[in-house]
């Protein structure tokens, strides 16, 4: 027995050094570094292929890693914009190499103009912010809407909360779901009092939000438009619940093969709120949202997608002001439908509809007594064929159609309208050589008898993935919100008098120079531009005719860097804007009231573990009223989120914590129009219960 064990010893001890000695033997080191030439390349991915051995190259372009293979091997380099490298040779001689990569003529499928549009998601482009950004920017309490406004280009308006671009009213910037337009993508409210959006971040897998340029495929919008797209077709079950002192959602995903159905129902109450902060306004109602949301997502085929969408809003909320208990209820319905199919050839084809419904009552509108009813309808149908034509040319062209129908009742005053508008454009990408692309569109609209033509362009030179410098110019078109109740001056949709309007196009001139810069963990972005209104609804002699004009320009800078300290990310965004307009009531050119000279916002995260600190500063320069002038809105916001695990997000945010008293505006009275409350609380829980991510919880 002892033998026996003195002979296991040896022969484990014999089979131990073989293997030590085989094992050190077969490792062998590779290095290098990956180079275009000019510069290091930094993030390039080395590897052996057909093994899991390989790095990425470091901030001077240098890679090292270990392998067991020996013999003939083929090593492989791979950098986005880049052509592939490989080498094959033995693995021992793959020590202290110089790999020379070149770049890639791009395909101009593969080419994404970033001029005058922030992509949000997962559309890999410079910018990006998921739904998870969306919900922890600064005090945006989970708002698509709130969270934009911290990018360069928009303007602060507190009083509204809804979305003012570069000088234009909140109506120049449309929305679009899957392609198709929302008639009216915000809740409504009591006079002077934010808005928020109806839209949950975590329905979209994209957010593209364009600040001018757009090309042909966008129409009824003078500014900008906000295109979103929802998420594919589910792979997994979810199931999520989230709650805060002002809201209560559940949601959650059903998969099928090839298709998925997911909900989500919310409740929003300012009632508990409203019990343990005081505030100024005397709500005898507090605001109340009930909501639902489903959405059917099917693979019809390999090559076909449909997506349905259905969404329901019921908004209540009573306020007592100037001797009247003001009541305003609304109904908000939005349906879509669209269909993505691939035709062969390089052709695709894109078919849509879309139904938007909107129901207002207010009860002591203007007056104790009165009663104030309006109704919106929107039906939207659309149709695109898309086609690779090479790697040189990308053309689409397509045809659209709005049917809007609209009735309000102010006592004994009845107003109806209704218009049908056609619309058509045509757009070609053009790679005219290897880094100079060009893109033209031309959209054609008629309303009754009003035809309208216009021509846009972009032409973007892109020397590298560092750079892109583009020139936009073009012309943009929408109906003119009609001034009977578009709420200008009463702020409860209520018309003051029974003035007469026929809907009319309204035209924006656009030109912007845009010069872009990226490395690694900086962004620096500049942008001049103007605009120049025409048609716009002017009061004269007691009708609202498309004589109305005004001129906006400015510059915006955006700068983001990851550099500064480790885990700390800031951002800055400015934005210079000078307008002047002569429209509804005015009896000269001025400024309108709603647009801010300067407007700065500087934001800083910063992640310690499983806890992120965020920090803001908002400021936003004097608006002119014509009783007054406002002073300088300032705003710093703090938020504390808490990553109690992958399934568990707790994030709490307070606005204004200084506890400014800032001044909105002035109404004709003089007097000072102010929030509600100086500062705002969140405290909200977010907790998957059927995946893995607790931003993933409910809203599919």
């Amino acid at each position: 027995m002892s033998y026996l064990c003195g002979m296991k010893h040896l022969i484990a001890h014999i089979v131990f050094c073989l293997a030590t000695t085989c094992h050190l033997a077969a490792q062998t080191t590779i290095s290098g570094i990956v180079t275009d030439g000019r510069e290091p390349l930094v993030g390039a991915n080395v590897f052996i292929v057909g093994t899991i051995d390989g790095c990425l190259t470091d901030s001077l372009g240098r890679f090292s890693f270990t392998s067991s293979m020996t013999g003939d091997v083929t090593l492989k380099a791979t950098f986005i914009g880049y052509d592939d490298y490989t080498l094959t040779a033995d693995a021992s001689r793959l020590a202290h190499l110089t790999i020379h990569m070149s770049e890639r003529t791009a395909t101009i499928h593969e080419v994404v103009v970033t001029a005058s549009t922030f992509h949000f998601g997962k559309s890999g482009n410079f910018k990006t912010m998921d739904a998870l950004d969306v919900v922890l920017t600064g005090n945006s309490c989970g708002d698509i809407v709130a969270a934009l406004q911290s990018l360069p280009g928009t303007q602060m308006v507190g009083e509204h909360g809804k979305l003012y671009v570069r000088g234009g009213e909140s109506e120049e910037c449309q929305t679009f779901v899957n392609g198709m337009h929302v008639l009216v993508p915000y809740t409504t409210n009591t006079e002077n009092t934010a808005v928020r959006g109806r839209f949950s971040p975590f329905l979209f897998k994209g957010i593209n939000f364009s600040l001018g340029g757009y090309g042909g495929e966008y129409g009824q919008a003078l500014s900008a438009v906000l295109p979103m797209e929802t998420t594919d077709a589910a792979t997994s079950d979810k199931l999520g619940v989230s709650a805060s002192l002002v809201d209560w959602n559940i949601g959650g995903t059903r998969v099928f093969p090839n298709s998925s159905l997911s909900f989500n129902a919310a409740l929003t109450s300012m009632g508990l709120y409203n019990r343990l902060f005081k505030e100024r306004n005397d709500f005898w109602r507090p605001y109340r949202k009930l909501s639902g949301e489903a959405q059917f997502k099917k693979e019809i085929s390999t090559t076909s997608m449909l997506k349905a969408y259905a969404g329901y809003d019921l908004t209540t909320v009573g306020q007592r002001i100037d001797g009247r208990s003001l009541h305003l209820r609304e109904h908000n319905i939005y349906v879509n439908a669209t269909c993505h199919t691939a035709l062969g050839n390089g052709c695709t084809l894109f078919t849509g509809f879309a139904n938007s419904s909107v129901f207002n009552h207010v009860d002591d509108a203007l007056t104790a007594g009165d009663h104030y009813h309006n109704a919106r309808n929107e039906i939207h149908l659309k149709a695109e064929v898309r086609k690779a034509c090479s790697d040189v040319l990308g053309v689409s062209a397509g045809i659209e159609d709005y049917v809007r129908n609209h009735s309000s009742a102010y006592n004994d005053y009845r107003h109806q309208s209704a218009y049908n508008l056609l619309g058509a454009h045509a757009d070609a990408q053009w790679r005219i050589i290897p880094r100079l692309f060009l893109h033209l569109s031309a959209r054609a609209e008629t309303l009754k008898t009003d035809w309208l033509l216009m021509p846009r362009a972009t032409l973007s030179y892109i020397p590298n993935q560092h750079l892109q410098l583009s020139l936009i110019a073009g012309r943009y078109s929408q109906v003119a919100e009609n001034p009977l109740t578009a709420g200008q001056h009463s702020g409860t949709d209520a018309p003051l008098a029974p003035t007469r309007y026929s809907p009319t196009q309204s035209t924006a001139d656009h030109a912007i120079l845009s010069f872009q810069y990226q490395s690694g963990s900086r962004l620096l972005r500049i942008e001049p531009y103007t605009k120049r209104y025409h048609r716009l609804p002017l009061l004269l002699n007691g009708l609202y005719q498309p004589q109305g004009y005004g001129s906006s320009r400015g510059v915006d800078i955006f700068v983001e860097d990851h550099s500064l300290v480790r885990h700390l990310t800031t951002t800055l965004s400015y934005s210079f804007n000078d307008s002047q307009r002569m429209y509804l009531d005015y009896t000269e050119a001025h400024t309108p009231d709603f647009a801010s000279r300067h407007n700065l916002r500087l934001t800083a995260k910063y992640a310690i573990g499983k806890v992120i600190i965020g920090l803001t500063e908002s400021y936003a320069s004097r608006r002119h009223f014509p009783t007054a002038t406002t002073p300088h809105y300032n705003s710093v916001d703090a938020s504390l989120t808490w990553l109690l695990s992958p399934k568990v997000i707790v994030y709490s945010s307070l606005g204004n914590i200084l506890g400014r008293t800032n001044i909105f505006r002035y109404d004709a009275n003089s007097r000072p129009v102010v929030p509600s409350r100086d500062r705002f609380l969140y405290v909200g829980i977010f907790i998957s219960l059927k995946n893995n991510k607790a931003y993933d919880i409910s809203n599919f």
